[in-house]
C-alpha cells in the first residue's frame, strides 16, 4: 500500500506560539512572502458574495474530500480513534487531521482536551508528549497510550477538542487566506488540503512557501488575476513539493481530484462531485 493511501502527515509544523501568531496574521504575513500586489475591492467582493468553505454543508464536503485522500474513506468522523506510527519520523500520527506526537500538534491537542476536561484518560501522557516532541520516540507512550487514545475517541469532549484544533491550526487560517486572495470554495479547499499535508509556515515546503511560489507565476484574483490560472499555478507549485517526499509522491489528490473540479469550472464545489484518489473512485451526490 502506498504510504499516502494509509495516512499522510505534514512536512512542516510550528510551535503553539508560532501558530498563534500565524492564525492572527496569516493573510498579511503570507502576502508579504508573495509578490506584494495590492488587492482590488472588486475581486475581494466576488469571494465574499459566494458561499464559502466555512458554510456547514461545504465544510462537510471538505472533510470528506480530505478523508478520501488521508484515510481512503469519506467517513471522516470514524477517524477520531485512528492512531499509528507510519514510519515517517514523526512518531504517532492520529485523529481526524493526523496530529503527530513528534511535531507538537498532538501535544497541543491533548493539552486542549485537558483544559476542557481535566483528569481525562490522556492527561497523564502530557509529560511524555512534551519529552518526545521533535522526535519519533514512543518513550512513555506505547501500547497503553494507543489504547487510551482509542478510548478517549469515544468521548464527545475529545472529539470536540480535535475539531477545535483542526479549525484553529488548519481550517480557519487557510479559508481566511483564500478569501483574502479572492478565491471561492474550491480555492479555499485547495488551500486547506495543502495546509493539512504541508503544514502552516513560510518555508519552501510549507503552505506559505507553496503560495509564495505560485504568486511568482500568477496573480491571485484579489490582485486582478484569473482564478483558474492562479489555482493551476498553486497546484503546480504544490506538486513540486509533494514529489520531494516519498510519502507524498503520489499526486492523485491533485491530478484526479482537485484539477478535475477546477477544469470543470466548479469553483463553488457544487455536488454531484466525482473524483479518484490513488485510483479509488469516490462520489458526493448532495
Amino acid at each position: 500500500m502506498h504510504p499516502s493511501k494509509h495516512r499522510t502527515a505534514r512536512t512542516a509544523r510550528t510551535t503553539r506560539a508560532a501558530l498563534a501568531i500565524l492564525v492572527g496574521a496569516l493573510p498579511l504575513t503570507l502576502a508579504a512572502a508573495g509578490t506584494g500586489h495590492a488587492a482590488t475591492p472588486a475581486a475581494s467582493t466576488v469571494a465574499v458574495a459566494a458561499v464559502g468553505l466555512d458554510d456547514p454543508a461545504k465544510k462537510e464536503i471538505a472533510m470528506e474530500l480530505v478523508s478520501s485522500a488521508e484515510n481512503s474513506s469519506l467517513d471522516w468522523k470514524a477517524q477520531y480513534k485512528y492512531i499509528e506510527d507510519i514510519g515517517d519520523g514523526r512518531g504517532y500520527t492520529a485523529g481526524i487531521i493526523g496530529f503527530c506526537s513528534g511535531t507538537g500538534d498532538m501535544l497541543e491537542l491533548v493539552q486542549h482536551y485537558t483544559d476542557l476536561k481535566s483528569g481525562n484518560v490522556l492527561a497523564k501522557y502530557l509529560p511524555a508528549l512534551k519529552k518526545v516532541n521533535g522526535t519519533d520516540s514512543h518513550s512513555g507512550l506505547g501500547s497503553a497510550f494507543v489504547n487510551d487514545w482509542k478510548t478517549a475517541a469515544k468521548d464527545t469532549v475529545f472529539q470536540q477538542a480535535q475539531n477545535d484544533e483542526r479549525d484553529r491550526v488548519y481550517f480557519n487560517p487557510s479559508v481566511k487566506q483564500a478569501k483574502a486572495d479572492g478565491l471561492r470554495a474550491l480555492g479555499q479547499f485547495i488551500y486547506y488540503d495543502a495546509i493539512v499535508m504541508h503544514g502552516p509556515g513560510s518555508s519552501s515546503d510549507s503552505f506559505g512557501g507553496i503560495r509564495a511560489a505560485a504568486m511568482k507565476k500568477a496573480k491571485t484574483p484579489a490582485q486582478g488575476g484569473d482564478e483558474t490560472t492562479y489555482l493551476k499555478a498553486f497546484l503546480d507549485a504544490r506538486k513540486v513539493i509533494m514529489k520531494q517526499e516519498e510519502a507524498h509522491a503520489d499526486t492523485s489528490r491533485v491530478d484526479t481530484e482537485q484539477l478535475v473540479f477546477l477544469n470543470a469550472g466548479n469553483f463553488d464545489l457544487t455536488p454531484p462531485l466525482k473524483w479518484k484518489v490513488y485510483g479509488d473512485p469516490y462520489q458526493i451526490n448532495a
